[in-house]
């Protein structure tokens, strides 16, 4: 198929060659970024996660769940996947190992004209070179009308003639064509899986450069694998993997496409092959796995899916509604064995009241506290940037005013939970939790900043001072980082203590010195983190007790329980779901 409509592919080529259409590797310049999105109503999906609307999802009684059987996804998951891989390429800087950084005045220019010309309509249908120049003259900036215009073309999914047009009059104009605007172009024909497009882009590219940039190679990748084509796109990634460390998105293209014509076994040595080079999959490729593996039979196909339920354990992953449902329709589709899957809560005691297991305790054994304490006051409290932030003679004031009022009960980030609710004064959202906290006859340490014991508008003395007479109170200097402050007291109150705030504490378990102490951080962070929120009308503030039972996928063999969110939520949270999948063995 031609690129152009005027000539053929050879014809093409040959226009390209003569009319220069790339300037040589060793001039390349700075290749610029990408500057648009793919428009929301023109999205492509290359898989359809939609199963027969008689697949019922029973629900225990107990439960509060239903799903509706007809929808893919509530959230677009896949689309959305796309629409982030989509940004990802166009807010990357293209290059080719040749080209130099551009002036950072010109990337600038070029993001305020993504912002500026939002709303040119590109024309309908192929135009003549005198249409074009006319468009061009009275264009407010002609300077960038071709890539502008492109934009346009991407955003409103123009057909793909109307492009070869402008291309064809800039080749015929310029005597070149720069190469964003070839890569324009490419994710055009990528929107709208124009194959033999893509393959003509892809030759001539590689005809002038012996290597492509990131982004490039990822919009090849991606518009073959949704193609029947898509053994190319091995091919393709193959070429990568001489020149550069593949991205997630052309990995986990890859994948589903081997997924999607059930050749599973390639599917999963590509997603091992991700993992050994630290990519993070997506939920997206992970759903994939359990869709299109539905119905086929394998203990080794068994073992892999298994082995993502339990990477899902490790890394504390949370799956959402739709991921979830394509789970629960595996187990029950594996021939020869009769999985029944029930959506249900479990009770506070830790049992499940489909099945009547008792859940994992989120309690950690007394060797297993002590060794976690341990490492986290040598590698997190004294072991990193704490003293970069606060100084070592403050915090030996704080570990003085720790050791002389222990234990408590409840360590709470005062600061984190001032903020709690911005239609009221910081200091009566910690009053409120102060005060519904001490109700119980804990012992309560609430960590401060000095800037609250002085009147403000956020800040009153007397509500201060009630409040002191409820809790402990550690005021550290404004600047000072609260995180060491937090675990330091908890850690020292014993196994008993809890602690109160909506940090992740990321960044002190990723300094953690092995796996098994990360773990051990993560188990005891989901039994003793209190999690809690505003109510609708902002008037109270719900509190989430932290858990007796561990709130992470387990099994016993014949049955698996695994916790699920209503939504996909791209970063991590405090918050813990309490909505469960049983699935056992009948």
């Amino acid at each position: 198929m031609a690129l152009f409509s005027q000539t053929s592919l050879h014809g093409f080529q040959a226009l390209l060659w003569k009319c220069r259409m790339f300037s040589p590797v060793s001039g390349c310049p700075q290749l610029f970024a990408l500057s648009f999105s793919i428009p929301s109503r023109e999205k492509f999906n290359c898989f359809s996660f939609m199963t027969s609307s008689s697949a019922e999802l029973p629900v225990d009684p107990k439960g509060t769940d239903v799903i509706p059987s007809k929808k893919r996804s509530e959230i677009g998951y896949e689309e959305k996947a796309w629409d982030k891989e989509a940004k990802e390429i166009s807010e990357g800087e293209l290059h080719s190992s040749s080209s130099v950084r551009a002036p950072k005045k010109q990337l600038s220019s070029h993001a305020l004209l993504k912002r500026q010309f939002t709303n040119i309509q590109p024309p309908e249908k192929p135009l003549q070179a005198e249409e074009w120049n006319r468009l061009r003259e009275n264009f407010q900036s002609p300077k960038v009308f071709e890539e502008v215009m492109l934009n346009s073309m991407v955003k409103c999914n123009s057909p793909i003639d109307v492009a070869k047009s402008l291309l064809t009059h800039v080749a015929k104009s310029n005597g070149d064509i720069e190469y964003k605007l070839l890569v324009k172009y490419l994710l055009l024909c990528v929107q709208q899986r124009q194959t033999s497009e893509i393959l003509d882009v892809h030759d001539i590219m590689k005809g002038r450069f012996k290597i492509l940039e990131n982004g490039a190679y990822s919009l090849i990748i991606k518009g073959l694998s949704d193609s029947d084509q898509w053994r190319m796109a091995l091919t393709i990634l193959e070429e990568v993997k001489k020149i550069m460390i593949p991205s997630r998105i052309q990995y986990e293209s890859c994948i589903k496409a081997a997924s999607r014509h059930q050749e599973m076994n390639l599917a999963f040595e590509l997603y091992h092959e991700m993992l050994a080079k630290d990519l993070v999959p997506t939920f997206d490729v992970l759903q994939a796995f359990f869709d299109f593996s539905r119905g086929m039979k394998g203990a080794e196909l068994q073992k892999e899916l298994f082995g993502i339920l339990l990477y899902l354990r490790e890394n504390q992953l949370y799956p959402h509604k739709t991921f979830m449902r394509s789970i629960k329709l595996w187990f029950e589709s594996i021939p020869e064995r009769s999985w029944r899957g029930h959506l249900t809560n479990i009770k506070e005691s830790g049992q499940c009241p489909v099945c009547n297991r008792q859940l994992e305790d989120s309690s950690l054994t007394e060797d297993e506290y002590n060794n976690l304490r341990e490492k986290i006051i040598r590698d997190v409290i004294h072991g990193t940037d704490t003293f970069r932030k606060t100084s070592p003679q403050e915090f030996e004031a704080f570990q003085k005013f720790v050791e002389n009022r222990l234990p408590f009960d409840i360590v709470i980030d005062g600061l984190n939970v001032s903020h709690m609710n911005a239609r009221k004064m910081q200091c009566e959202n910690l009053f409120n939790a102060v005060n519904y906290l001490a109700k119980k006859n804990t012992r309560l340490l609430v960590l401060g900043r000095k800037h609250m014991l002085f009147n403000s508008s956020n800040w009153k003395r007397e509500i201060m001072e009630e409040m002191q007479n409820k809790a402990d109170f550690f005021f550290a200097e404004n600047i000072s980082e609260d995180d060491a402050f937090l675990l330091y007291a908890t850690l020292r109150s014993g196994k008993h203590c809890k602690f109160v705030t909506r940090d992740f504490l990321r960044d002190h378990k990723a300094c953690l010195s092995d796996s098994l102490t990360r773990h051990l951080f993560r188990k005891w962070q989901r039994g003793r983190q209190i999690a809690f929120s505003p109510s609708a009308e902002g008037k109270h503030i719900h509190f989430l007790p932290a858990l007796r039972y561990d709130c992470v996928v387990q099994t016993t063999g014949d049955t698996w329980h695994i916790p699920y969110k209503d939504i996909f939520e791209e970063k991590y949270s405090y918050q813990v779901p309490r909505k469960w999948l049983c699935i056992q063995q009948k």
